[in-house]
Formats: C-alpha cells, structure tokens, sequence
C-alpha cells in the first residue's frame, strides 16, 4: 500500500508511569509544542471549557517552508483511559489512548485523515490534492514516533520526580 492510499495511522509505547500522569500531560494542549515535531503552540479557545469534551482550542503548525493555525474540537477525555480531538471539528482525527502494561502504561497515538478532510483537500489544491494529501499522511507517519518518544521523556521524568519526593 502506498502512502498517498493511508488515510490512518497509530504506534504505541510502553511509559513507565501512570495512565491518569499521561493523560493530564497529554490533555493539557499549551504543553503539545513540547512533543510536537510540528504543533509548537496551543491554547484553549476558552479556558473554562479546557480539557472537557466539545471544547475548541487552536493550534499553530511550523514546518521549514510554511506556517498555520487550526482549531480543533476535543471529542473524548476520559481521563485514565483517552484524550481525542478532531482539526476543524470534521476533518483529521487526533488521539492517545492508555491502557495498563505490566510496567507501566502503554500510550498510543493515532490519527486519521476522515472522508471530510480528503473532500475539503480536493476541492482547496484540486489538482495537487493527492500531493498535498501525500504530504499530511507523511507528517503523520513520520511525527507519531517522535511525539511518543517526547512524551515518554517527559512523563518519565515526571514520575522520577514524584518518586524522589515520596
């Protein structure tokens, strides 16, 4: 299968720390550009509603040759257990999921480019839509290990902190 025909994607990894330690570190957006090889910045829309199912917050996007701001909706936040949001509430699927390890927990990022968001591409770049497309999946593809890596550093020097302190 070729890239271009990838429209989902998911990797995981096994962190040494709590599912409820990963997801407040990956629900809380204004941390994402400290994992992100892409989003460097997020904030909450409206601080009241952060973090909670049907909030909107906006995220800019660097990349060498071009810079972007999207809003995305938060469309699961079970804590413990999943942390979802879709950009431009219909158009690519974002998310992490925990479940227990025998050490640990194991995160898992996915993404998936949704049929709304293949239509919207094709009907903005029509011609150079599959490039474009092309070009997204492999952000993705390539992105997902490093985010999960970051996060993974992170969370584990969170829990190496707490456990000096207990």
């Amino acid at each position: 299968m070729n890239q271009s025909s990838i429209r989902q994607h998911q990797d995981s990894v096994t962190v040494n720390a709590s599912a409820e330690t990963l997801f407040d570190l990956v629900s809380d957006v204004t941390r994402t550009g400290e994992w992100s090889p892409v989003c460097k910045a997020c904030w909450w829309d409206d601080e009241a509603d952060a973090g909670q199912p049907g909030a909107w917050f906006t995220g800019r996007n660097e990349l060498p040759h071009r810079m972007w701001e999207t809003r995305s909706q938060v469309v699961a936040a079970d804590r413990g257990r999943e942390f979802a949001w879709v950009v431009g509430g219909k158009y690519v699927r974002w998310g992490f999921t925990l479940s227990p390890a025998a050490a640990g927990t194991v995160l898992t990022e996915s993404w998936e480019f949704l049929p709304e968001g293949i239509a919207m591409f094709r009907e903005k770049y029509g011609a150079d839509a599959d490039a474009q497309i092309a070009d997204r999946t492999q952000q993705a593809l390539d992105g997902i290990p490093e985010t999960l890596a970051a996060i993974k550093r992170i969370a584990e020097s969170i829990t190496d902190h707490d456990d000096v302190r207990s």
